[in-house]
């Protein structure tokens, strides 16, 4: 009796054994078998392949600030990441030379498609990348989350023919449901044969592809006003890129609506998403 109570606990015991097997991600949306979920190392960059960095693990009192002082945009930026996604437990790239990192692009700094045009938008999916250029020269970049996998930004030449300081998505709701996710400074550069539109906007950057197909660059000012952190915005690239490729005198619109272009900066989309280092 003993020897079949004990054989009918070793099954009970088994049978909640959950075997986890690390397999690609489906994002958008929080996936417990996404292979970068909490280690950023596994996200394979090509310009990152001769750069020294080491792997950082956050402890429970770490943020980017504590880490790294006034440096912590340089390695925000580094992992291609912002403050609302660095956490306990987590795992990041830290740049062995952070005063050199500070200087850190994938983009090249002249670009020759881009010589015949005033402002030339090159988007890298391979480095989760954006670079603004004017006649061919690298004017500045930042980091990006592309479409995720099964949701890829379409690769191709486009040029943008609407913008919107103030969009929100049709489709899709803030994490807690509660409204509709906001775009803030939505360029759009391009609109498929679904009909499904393509833009440029303010979004979350968590370190990797991320979105539905559109690009995403960090806006922290957004971020403090629909999560509440961080307290001090300072990271807003999304408005520095707007007010640059669209935000001429001749573009704004006081109120405040979609307004379509006919002379948009050209906009290149390039490479394939990142690998993942298991």
């Amino acid at each position: 009796m003993l020897r079949k109570l004990l054989f009918f606990i070793v099954l009970i015991l088994l049978s909640a054994i959950v075997v986890y097997k690390p397999g690609a991600t489906s994002e958008p949306g929080p996936n417990p078998r996404d292979p970068a979920k909490e280690n950023l190392t596994r996200v394979e960059y090509p310009s990152l392949d001769n750069i020294p960095w080491k792997a950082r693990f956050i402890q429970p009192q770490d943020t980017l600030e504590s880490l790294y002082g006034k440096d912590w945009p340089t390695v925000a930026r580094f992992n291609r990441i912002d403050r609302r996604h660095v956490y306990p437990g987590m795992t990041i790239k830290e740049p062995l030379d952070i005063a050199s990192a500070g200087k850190y692009t994938p983009m090249p700094l002249t670009y020759e498609p881009a010589k015949r045009h005033e402002k030339y938008i090159l988007i890298s999916l391979d480095e989760q990348w954006m670079g603004a250029y004017e006649f061919g020269k690298l004017k500045f970049s930042m980091p990006a989350a592309t479409g995720a996998k099964d949701h890829e930004t379409p690769v191709g030449v486009y040029q943008v023919d609407a913008r919107h300081r103030n969009h929100t998505s049709s489709l899709y709701k803030t994490e807690d449901q509660t409204a509709q996710y906001p775009m803030d400074n939505a360029i759009r550069f391009h609109v498929g044969a679904d009909n499904v539109s393509y833009w440029i906007h303010a979004r979350d950057l968590p370190g990797k592809p991320a979105s539905h197909g559109c690009v995403g660059l960090s806006d922290e000012s957004m971020q403090n006003r629909v999560y509440g952190i961080p307290e001090k915005p300072t990271m807003m690239d999304s408005k520095k890129l707007y007010d640059w490729a669209v935000g001429e005198a001749e573009y704004e619109d006081d109120a405040g609506e979609l307004e379509l272009l006919e002379d948009g900066p050209m906009v290149e989309v390039v490479g394939v998403n990142p690998r993942y280092r298991m």
